[in-house]
């Protein structure tokens, strides 16, 4: 048997020891490395991401800002958008375009003012604010030229706003006119008699619920309503004859709500000439530069808008009112 002494044991000398506290080392500054890069890379996309945010926030708080459309010169042509349904929580609303209107005509730089009009029309009052802007603005200011130039459709409140300008410009093409007034709904007493449903109605006011749906129609109140039309449309009809002035030749059916083709228009005097918004800003206003500055309510102001929308048509199921269109 042999003895422990035969087989002596390895003792760890001092450079092993060297040797495992720099892998040690080495492994930890590893450690902290990747940590340091981890914390910068962190740092990055949490600074990226607050950038994002508050660019998004930007965009919900300030509205679209003027921008150059082609051309140069000193001096510029303001474009405007009368485009969409005319109402107060529409893109078309009186707030923005008239807001545009007084920063187009604030700048020393505009030469004159083109309304690009593409508007089946909308609300009488948004159309009315608009063009008692207008008129307004060329008391105001009686060398600077407005224009208002069609391009698809220019009919019933978008008519409306350009008969306050001092030229409307068509294509041969675009549709124009439509100077009436409309309020429509639906009946259904007869469907309710059908499947035997009752209405019950309760109101505090003789004439509350005038123009229910699920009742049936008053003489008076209908008589009533068509009172009140025809006021909106004889303020339509004043509005054209104003703006318009002696260029109309006056027809029976010119009021009639009909609407015409731009070639049309210009022989019965509801518009002037043909024309797009380069050619009138070039040969018109005289200056080939455009700039848009058409003002655009900014997301937050369209959120809440929505609100107030969803609000308005919870009333309009109660209340109907009159639209230019």
């Amino acid at each position: 048997m042999k003895n422990q002494e035969d087989h002596p044991v390895k003792t760890e000398t001092s450079q092993d020891k060297d040797w495992e506290r720099a892998i040690i080392e080495k492994l930890s500054l590893a450690a902290v490395t990747e940590q340091t890069k981890a914390r910068r890379w962190g740092i990055f996309f949490k600074s990226l991401a607050f950038v994002y945010l508050f660019a998004l926030f930007g965009m919900a708080i300030y509205p679209k800002i003027k921008q150059d459309l082609g051309g140069d010169g000193k001096y510029h042509t303001a474009v405007i958008d009368v485009v969409g349904v005319i109402a107060e929580d529409k893109e078309a609303n009186a707030t923005d375009i008239i807001e545009s209107l007084r920063d187009a005509v604030k700048d020393e730089h505009t030469k004159g003012i083109i309304l690009h009009s593409n508007s089946p029309g909308g609300s009488p009052v948004q159309s009315a604010y608009v063009y008692a802007e207008i008129r307004k603005i060329k008391k105001e200011h009686p060398a600077l030229p407005i224009f208002a130039v069609v391009s698809d459709i220019c009919a019933s409140g978008c008519y409306y706003i350009a008969s306050a300008t001092d030229k409307i410009f068509v294509n041969q093409s675009s549709l124009i006119g439509s100077i009436g007034v409309i309020m429509d709904g639906f009946g259904f007493v007869d469907i309710m008699q059908k499947l035997g449903v009752e209405r019950r109605l309760l109101t505090a006011g003789a004439h509350k619920a005038m123009l229910d749906p699920f009742s049936p129609p008053k003489a008076d109140e209908t008589q009533f309503m068509q009172t009140l039309l025809d006021q909106v449309h004889q303020q339509f009809i004043n509005a054209v004859k104003t703006g318009r002035g002696d260029r109309l030749k006056e027809t029976p059916d010119m009021f009639s709500g009909l609407v015409w083709t731009g070639e049309a228009g210009v022989k019965l005097g509801i518009a002037d000439d043909f024309g797009n918004d380069d050619d009138v800003a070039k040969n018109s206003i005289g200056t080939e530069k455009l700039v848009d500055f058409t003002q655009q309510s900014s997301l937050l102001d369209k959120m809440t808008g929505k609100l107030g929308a969803s609000f308005g048509k919870a009333l309009g199921s109660f209340v109907l009112s009159p639209s230019l269109r």
